[in-house]
Formats: C-alpha cells, structure tokens, sequence
C-alpha cells in the first residue's frame, strides 16, 4: 500500500505511466517496422520466402540500377520545386489571409479544402482534368484558340511530371498557408507600427520584421513540407503508377513497386531505407530552426 501511494505522489513515476501507452505504440507500430524494413534491406528476402543476410548486395545493384538513378531524380526534382511552389504561393495566400478582408473566415475556411479532401479522390479528379481524350484544360484551351489538339498531359515524361507536381502543389497549398497564417498571427503589431514611424517601406516592413520573426515557422513548415513531398505515394501512385517510362516514379512508388508487385521485399525495402538519410537531413533542418527561435525568444540556446 505505501508503494502504491508513493506511486500516486510521484510526478515523475505519474508521467512515465501517462507515457508508457504511447511509447508501447511508437515501439509497437514506427520502431519495429523501421528496424525490420532495414534489416530486410540487408537480405534478399521475397513475398512467401525468408531472406538470407548478404549485406550490401542490394544497395550495390541499386546504386547502378537506371531505373533507381531516375527514381531519385524525380524525387529530388519533384521535391525541390514543389516545395519551392508551395512555399511561394503558400506565403503570398498567407500575406493575404492576414489582411483584414470581408467574409475572412469563410475565405480561410475554403482554402483548407484542398488539405481536408482524400488525396485518393483527389488524384481522381486530377486524373479526369488531365485525360487525354476528355481533359476540360484541353477543351478550354482549344475553344479559346490556343491549341490545335489535345494535350498528352500524362502520356509524355516531361508533362506528366509538371502535371502530377501541380496536384502536389494544390494539395499542399493549405498546409504551408495555415501554417504561416498562425505564424504572422502571433507577430505584434507595435513592431509594424514602429517600423512605420521610422518611414519603412511595406517591402521593407516585410524583409525586415515579417521574415525575421517568421523564419523559424517557416523552418518547421517547409521540413513538414518537404518531408510529405519526398515521401509521397498516393498522389503518383492513383495518377500514373510511376509512367510513363518511369518518369514519374518517386523512391517511395518505385519501393512499393518492387516489394509488393514485383515480389523483391529485400530489394523494395533497401530503396525505402536509402530515404532515410534524407528524412533525417530534413529533421536537423527543423532542429536548426527551433534552436534560432529558442534565441530570438531569449532562451539559452
């Protein structure tokens, strides 16, 4: 009975039971699937056979293997301007977001439509806007004079790269807004009405007050931002399965590809680990920008 009510007193041994349930849960369901992915990666394991350990082998073929070189170089590509669009377009809908507007709450609640519809359905609706033969993009421009037929948007590699980063970008648009939205809320306003007094320039009140105390949001952001791009899945995988040629396949589709389809659970399972030093450079990224905002809000580090 005393060690049950030391128990209760306890802070820290109440705080640990609190977190218990969750950790089992990290443990149970990101842990143990990230460490046997890895592990797999190591083997040359198949669907209904158990792998044997052969170390690098798989990395080495994948490290020469065309299809994962131009894997990789349609995630990055589609990372970077993805994100580069999102954060663009993100800020400047945030920036007018902020403004007092008529009808602002309505405006802000639309805008997160893009975010809260399935990314399947999505997909669908995209796919149906870019048909070769019934695209409504095609048809308008053609009523208008602007084109001479239709549009082969996901049937040639370099348009259906474009085509699949503008659903990307419609979709992650509410996502980067919101999220500066709630950044540019907490800045006070004596700091633009000072700037004002000193003659600053709205351009200049934007470089030197808004950017400044908005930059460790944006660090947070853009790492989330950059981290749902790189790994994305659904959006390539409903569109176009990684065609033409592969030349929409990202790492995570080309994984899925060669573990689930293919049957190679070894070989998918190294092209997901080699993400991983990716992922990680992305969360150092966010740490950086945590640590900065912990300086400009006084704190010790």
């Amino acid at each position: 009975m005393k060690l049950l009510e030391r128990f209760q007193n306890s802070r820290n041994a109440l705080g640990w039971a609190f977190m218990l349930p969750a950790t089992l849960l990290l443990l149970l369901f990101l842990t143990y699937p990230l460490g046997l992915g890895t592990w797999l990666g190591f083997t040359d394991a198949k669907i209904g056979r158990d792998g044997e350990w052969i170390g690098f082998e798989n990395f080495s073929f994948l490290v020469t293997d065309s299809v994962t070189q131009l894997a990789l170089f349609n995630t990055l590509f589609y990372t970077f301007v993805a994100s580069v669009l999102k954060f663009g377009l993100g800020l400047w809908l945030a920036l007018l977001l902020n403004k007092n507007l008529p009808f602002q709450s309505f405006f802000r609640a639309v805008v997160l439509l893009p975010w809260i519809v399935p990314t399947a359905l999505s997909a669908i609706a995209f796919w149906w806007l870019y048909d070769a033969q019934f695209s409504v993009i095609s048809w308008a421009l053609m009523k208008m004079g602007l084109i001479d037929e239709y549009i082969d948007f996901l049937g040639d590699p370099w348009n259906a790269r474009i085509s699949t980063i503008v659903a990307n970008v419609w979709r992650g648009i509410p996502f980067v807004a919101i999220s500066l939205l709630a950044g540019l809320q907490t800045i006070s306003p004596s700091y633009y009405e000072a700037s004002a007094l000193d003659g600053a320039t709205p351009w200049q009140q934007f470089r030197h007050v808004t950017m400044p105390l908005l930059s460790p949001i944006i660090a947070v952001v853009m790492t989330f931002s950059v981290l749902f791009t790189f790994t994305d899945f659904q959006l390539i995988y409903v569109l176009t399965r990684g065609g033409p040629l592969n030349a929409t396949h990202l790492m995570a589709t080309l994984a899925f590809q060669r573990a689930i389809s293919g049957g190679a659970l070894a070989e998918g399972a190294a092209i997901a680990t080699l993400m991983v030093p990716f992922l990680l450079a992305a969360i150092m990224f966010s740490y950086f920008g945590l640590q900065r905002r912990a300086w400009q809000q006084g704190g010790d580090k």
